[in-house]
């Protein structure tokens, strides 16, 4: 295992600065995950830990070294793609032990890791066959084994699931949680998907825009955004934001005039941005009124789409509501559990 330490790393393509000076201490044995929007820079930040892209300004440390001249396969990391980047002319056998014959290992200790991989993934009744006969999710295994035979300092993740189907990318997010609680190798795993790095992540990184917006646990970004953006970003589905102005003990969107939590005092007139997520609405008669659009049950969920004159805002509700397109019904927010941003900078309040 090892530390990752990124210090003021800066991007850029001549004049294009695409990372602005990002910094994230990894912890031996953390798994972190990169999120954000396309284009943000996570991607970018991953290939230069791996050595794949080159870094314009600041550090890299992996294991107490600075790597940033150093090659990829000085590195000591292993790292996972997105289209797996295996060999089709090899065995799976032969794909996983590719790296440790070009590093000149032992046929013996080479077995004994593939084996030993191959028990891990549950791969052993497929190492004789040929990428072509497997199907993704066990393309995706394979890449993976070929990894840990490297025994490496970090696991480097590039969106690894984003070509599988929605039911497998299911388990494969629970298969690599599990092998990383049983390797405790650190890993660093990217991916636009805010689903799977709120459910694999130890800490999350939110980019946006070549920046670092927040760094946390999942549920300390989930209940404490720092921002708009982040607000907006963490949650299916999304946070509802409204922008208004504060009245003392509430805010006012439009007609509508909606609680802030208890003890929370902000001066009359202050524009602001009211954030509640959709699971945090409660049917009340002292509620709202709020006409329904769309109705999308789901089975343990039911999402409605909802408009109050101009604004338009949806709800979750997982007991099971009779609600019709067409009908009106009465919306509160739990006080409680609102978010309250200054409209201008977007922070937190």
């Amino acid at each position: 295992m090892a530390k990752v330490f990124v210090r003021d790393v800066r991007k850029a393509y001549e004049d294009l600065e695409v990372l602005h000076g990002v910094s994230i201490d990894i912890p031996d044995g953390e798994f972190v995950v990169l999120v954000g929007p396309s284009g943000c820079g996570k991607s970018t930040l991953l290939r230069m830990i791996a050595g794949l892209e080159g870094i314009s300004s600041g550090t890299i440390e992996i294991g107490g070294r600075v790597v940033n001249h150093l090659a990829p396969a000085e590195r000591d990391i292993a790292m996972v793609f997105q289209n797996y980047a295996l060999y089709p002319h090899k065995s799976v056998r032969q794909n996983m032990a590719f790296a440790l014959k070009l590093r000149r290992i032992d046929r013996a200790e080479i077995a004994a890791r593939v084996n030993r991989a191959a028990g891990i993934l549950g791969l052993e009744p497929y190492l004789d066959r040929y990428p072509r006969q497997l199907s993704g999710g066990q393309r995706q295994r394979v890449a993976m084994g070929r990894a840990i035979v490297r025994d490496p300092q970090v696991f480097l993740f590039d969106e690894p699931l984003s070509n599988l189907d929605a039911k497998l990318r299911v388990n494969m997010r629970t298969e690599i949680k599990e092998l990383h609680q049983r390797l405790k190798v650190t890993t660093v795993y990217v991916t636009h998907d805010q689903v799977e790095a709120m459910t694999m992540a130890d800490r999350i990184v939110v980019m946006q825009g070549g920046h670092v917006e927040q760094i946390g646990a999942p549920l300390d970004l989930f209940d404490r955004p720092v921002n708009t953006f982040v607000a907006g970003f963490l949650g299916s589905p999304a946070m509802n934001l409204l922008d208004g102005e504060a009245s003392g003990t509430g805010v006012t969107v439009g007609d509508l005039a909606l609680p802030l939590p208890a003890g929370t005092a902000l001066a009359a007139g202050r524009k602001v941005t009211y954030g509640v997520r959709p699971e945090h609405f409660d049917l009340s008669p002292d509620g709202f009124e709020a006409r329904v659009s769309v109705v999308e049950p789901t089975g343990s969920e039911t999402l409605v789409f909802v408009r109050h004159g101009a604004t338009e805002l949806t709800a979750l509700f997982r007991e099971r509501h009779v609600i019709r397109p067409g009908d009106v019904i009465r919306l509160r927010p739990r006080a409680e559990l609102v978010h309250v941003f200054d409209r201008e900078t977007g922070r937190r309040i």
